[in-house]
């Protein structure tokens, strides 16, 4: 038995000693201690060890168990430290070579486009609020002159979620906030998403909007087109053209339309704005005094005006955009041309 130990111990050591891989070692560790294993069978076979030599077999049997177990430890450490140098040396950087140069994202263009009508705005004393995309009926239609069963309910797909809540479908719901807390005169912006069920190359269920509402004493359409031509202008240049056409909102009487020059032909004629030369860009008109009044703001004292572009619209055709899903689908070969 003794001789048996002996030599299951220089065979080990001389085994664990060659190994030069980390799975090779734990075969090695099987083929000795494990339940089978070669050391492991001979403990077992202690009970047919005369009694007098047990307690001898048995502390060289421990013995060797040990030796082979820090020999398995020592030669793991080994090849795990050997391993990781091989890999440190693979992925070395040699940090005196040139650089290769990074890749640096940029700003989405909606983003860009969203960040400098809201400069503007502020250079012009507009403060930016924001509101609810989930709202009330009432925020979203009723207090901007539109009850239920009003036919310009019909003009918007909207996104119900329970009889009273919607998903906002336009920023226009904060007019009636802003004028519920704050105190006249005021300017004030809110971009944000809204939601329409409305889809095709030009409109998306998801797009986003400016509101920008004016409440002041003696204010009125001749105020409101010369910040809009302004407004324009810091966007577009000094040589935008601009076009007035009548139109219909519940909440501002009288209401207009703005066009502008197209910027995808610059006023040559497209598809886009069907061979005019102009482009809708923004939605304005001087505030309906029933607004005023169910938003607590005395209508003879005070008046205002409202305006907001749909921006997706703005920067499709600034930058050619053929189709508006194009600014949603994260498509990286259609960001990196938008830089």
């Amino acid at each position: 038995m003794k001789k048996k130990l002996e030599q299951i111990k220089e065979n080990a050591l001389k085994e664990i000693n060659a190994l030069g891989g980390l799975k090779e070692l734990d075969e090695v560790r099987v083929k000795y201690l494990g339940k089978t294993g070669e050391l492991t069978t001979i403990l077992r076979g202690m009970k047919d060890v005369p009694a007098e030599d047990r307690r001898e077999i048995g502390s060289l049997a421990n013995t060797v168990r040990e030796s082979i177990e820090t020999a398995l430890s020592n030669k793991w450490a080994d090849l795990e430290n050997a391993q990781l140098l091989a890999d440190m040396e693979k992925e070395k950087v040699d940090i005196t070579l040139p650089s290769t140069g990074t890749k640096k994202g940029s700003l989405h263009p909606l983003t860009r486009f969203n960040n400098k009508f809201m400069e503007i705005c502020v250079e012009m004393g507009f403060t930016v609020i924001q509101g609810p995309e989930v709202e009330t009926d009432y925020y979203n239609f009723e207090a901007l002159n539109v009850p239920k069963n009003h036919p310009a309910r019909d003009m918007q797909d909207s996104f119900y979620i329970t009889d009273n809540i919607l998903m906002r479908t336009q920023t226009s719901n904060m007019q009636i906030r802003a004028m519920e807390k704050m105190k006249p005169p005021f300017k004030v912006v809110c971009p944000g998403r809204v939601y329409r069920n409305d889809s095709d190359s030009s409109h998306s269920p998801i797009f986003n909007q400016f509101e920008a509402l004016v409440i002041d004493e003696n204010i009125g359409l001749k105020d409101l087109m010369f910040m809009i031509k302004e407004i324009l202008k810091k966007l577009y240049g000094e040589d935008i053209k601009i076009r007035v056409r009548p139109s219909y909102f519940p909440f501002t009487e009288p209401s207009i339309e703005i066009d502008a020059t197209c910027q995808m032909c610059q006023g040559k004629g497209c598809n886009l704005c069907k061979g005019t030369g102009f482009s809708e860009f923004f939605a304005a008109g001087v505030v309906n005094p029933k607004v005023l009044e169910m938003s607590g703001i005395d209508s003879k004292k005070y008046s205002g005006f409202a305006f907001g572009p749909g921006i997706d619209r703005s920067v499709m055709v600034t930058n050619k955009i053929p189709n508006i899903k194009y600014l949603f689908r994260n498509d990286m070969r259609f960001l990196k041309q938008m830089r």
